[in-house]
Formats: structure tokens, C-alpha cells, sequence
């Protein structure tokens, strides 16, 4: 049975996540979560008084969300299968190895990152980790070919990252472009590349909400850790504090769980190309919430996030006949 004839079977049985407006009001929603993380990052260095050159504190910061969205989403998954989700014991050396690299390899960088680029850059450059994961996937991991459709998306969605940073001239100069901020974006796109493919590795022996969870975990904790040795500390000054902080886990735990319910039930095209969604919203919650609207609509942001949410769009349409 093909995948679209999976997807009309579950209608049939009534799976209300195979029907259409279902999948896409939630594909929104998790694209909502993942593009508030920006902002909600950027407000909590605010609201627990983290300045740009206290890296030990924005460590912590991060390794205190993430230990909260793996409690979630062990607990979300767990509701789900309708049991208690825990690793078989060949399965922790990958989990360990997908924190290393997806949660304390990633968001190390991407914290760093934020502290030191606007929210409107840091989610647009964020998307180019979808184009990077094709690269890796078609020549490092070897896990699929290369086809004229998947290399003009990424060439589409890598002109819009340029963009954004300036242009090639820019990049020469150095002008707004600096290593902590865009640069440590990129770096994190190329973790988060690399863990989707270790993920796609690792979740044929392993559920995928077990793996995200458990590491998510993990990774906070190791995180958390090494921000408090280097002397980082997290002051809850107001309620605002634990609300946001609460708030950034469930954007992980969230957005994972549902994302992976979509795809359980729905073609794997029609999930993933909803995924353009993602840094149109990391763009409009910026302007929203961080005051951002003048870069955010300027001709330079708006071209830029057209061509990435196209770049995403024609990559997820590649294989869709084949799908």
C-alpha cells in the first residue's frame, strides 16, 4: 500500500490527523511554535537579564529549556502510546550521541546567535538548515540522489540566505554579518542537518518521540551543566520568567510531537511541504514581538523570505510523484 493510499485508508477509518484541514491548521500551529522561538529567546534574555557577553548564562538558559521539553514530550508521548516511552538499551549510546549533536551542538550556537542578530535574520538564515540536510543526505550520508528539482530549491533558498546577509559584496566587507551572530546560526543549521540524518539512522531501530525526548533530556541536562560551571546562573526576577521558560519547552515538546502524528498519518510530501510555513512565521512573530517590522517588511526581508519559503516548497515537491 502506497502512502497516499495509507492516508485515504486512515480517513476512512476516521484518523481525523489524515484529514486535510486538519493536518494543515496543524502544521500551522507547530510552524507558529517553531518560528516563536526566536522571540521567546530573545525576551527571556531579557526578562532574566542576560547580556550579550554572558555566554554561561545563556548555556543554562538553554539546557533548562530543553530538560523541560524532554520531560514534555516523554510525558506527551507517552499519553499517546498510551504507555511509558523509554529507549531500549541499545538505543541510549544513539540518544546520547543525538544530544551531543541536535540539542548541545545546535542550540549552543543558535542561542549564541540570537544574543547577537535580529530575530528577523536569525529566522530566515535558520531556514538554510533544510537545504544543508539535502546536501548532507545526498553526499555524506548517501541516503538519496540529487536531482535537478532538489538542487535548484537549495540554489533558490541559498540565494535568499544571501540575501539577507547582505549580498556576496558584504559578505567580503564584513558589514552587519558577524561571526557571533549569523555566523553561529549557520554553524547551528549544520548540527541540525547533521541530527536529522542521525535521526533518520537511529529511528529504524527506535521510536522517534522516544529519541527526541530522551535526548532533548539529555541534552539539557549536559547544557545546564556546563553553563553553571562556567559560572552562568538563571534569576527568576518575575513570573514572566518560569512562563516563558515553560512556554520554550513546550515549543520543542509541542511542535515534535505533532509534527510527528502528521507524518505517522499523512504522506510525508504533503507534511513536509508545509514546513515553508516555519520561517514566515519566525519573521512575522519578530516584528510582532520584537519590534522588528521595519526589517521584517523592508523590499531586502521580503524577498529574501520569498525565496527561502520557495526554495523549502520546490525541495519538498522533488520526489512528490515518486512519493
Amino acid at each position: 500500500m502506497t502512502v497516499n493510499e495509507t492516508a485515504t485508508q486512515n480517513k476512512k477509518n476516521g484518523v481525523i490527523w489524515a484529514w486535510f484541514p486538519v493536518t494543515l491548521l496543524t502544521a500551522v500551529f507547530c510552524c507558529v511554535l517553531w518560528g516563536s522561538a526566536s522571540p521567546a529567546i530573545k525576551i527571556a534574555y531579557e526578562q532574566f537579564k542576560i547580556g550579550p557577553d554572558d555566554t554561561a548564562s545563556r548555556i543554562m538558559l538553554a539546557g533548562a529549556r530543553f530538560m523541560i521539553a524532554g520531560i514534555m514530550t516523554i510525558v506527551f508521548g507517552s499519553i499517546l502510546a498510551r504507555k511509558f516511552l523509554l529507549p531500549k538499551k541499545e538505543s541510549w549510546k544513539n540518544v546520547v550521541i543525538l544530544s551531543l549533536v541536535q540539542t548541545v551542538g545546535q542550540y549552543y550556537f543558535f542561542f549564541m546567535a540570537l544574543a547577537n542578530t535580529s530575530g528577523v535574520r536569525g529566522s530566515i538564515i535558520n531556514a538554510s538548515g533544510n537545504f544543508i540536510a539535502i546536501l548532507f543526505a545526498v553526499y555524506i550520508f548517501r541516503f538519496e540522489k540529487m536531482t535537478l528539482r532538489k538542487l535548484l530549491g537549495c540554489l533558490v533558498g541559498f540565494a535568499g540566505i544571501l540575501l539577507i546577509l547582505g549580498g556576496g559584496q558584504a559578505l567580503m566587507e564584513g558589514g552587519r554579518v558577524t561571526l557571533a551572530g549569523e555566523g553561529a546560526m549557520l554553524v547551528a543549521d549544520f548540527f541540525y542537518a547533521a541530527s536529522g540524518c542521525l535521526i533518520k539512522i537511529f529511528s529504524r531501530d527506535e521510536n522517534p518521540v522516544v529519541l527526541s525526548g530522551y535526548q532533548f533530556l539529555i541534552g539539557g541536562v549536559i547544557l545546564f551543566a556546563i553553563g553553571s560551571l562556567m559560572g552562568g546562573h538563571l534569576i527568576f526576577y518575575s513570573t514572566g520568567c518560569v512562563l516563558n521558560l515553560l512556554y520554550m519547552g513546550f515549543i520543542s515538546a509541542g511542535a515534535y510531537t505533532l509534527w510527528g502524528v502528521l507524518l505517522k498519518y499523512n504522506p510525508v510530501s504533503r507534511v513536509s511541504i508545509l514546513g515553508f510555513i516555519n520561517p514566515v512565521m519566525g519573521v512575522l512573530l519578530s516584528a510582532l514581538f520584537l519590534g522588528e517590522g521595519r526589517e521584517a517588511f523592508s523590499l531586502t526581508g521580503l524577498l529574501a523570505l520569498l525565496l527561502v519559503s520557495a526554495g523549502i516548497v520546490i525541495v519538498n515537491t522533488s520526489d512528490k510523484k515518486k512519493a
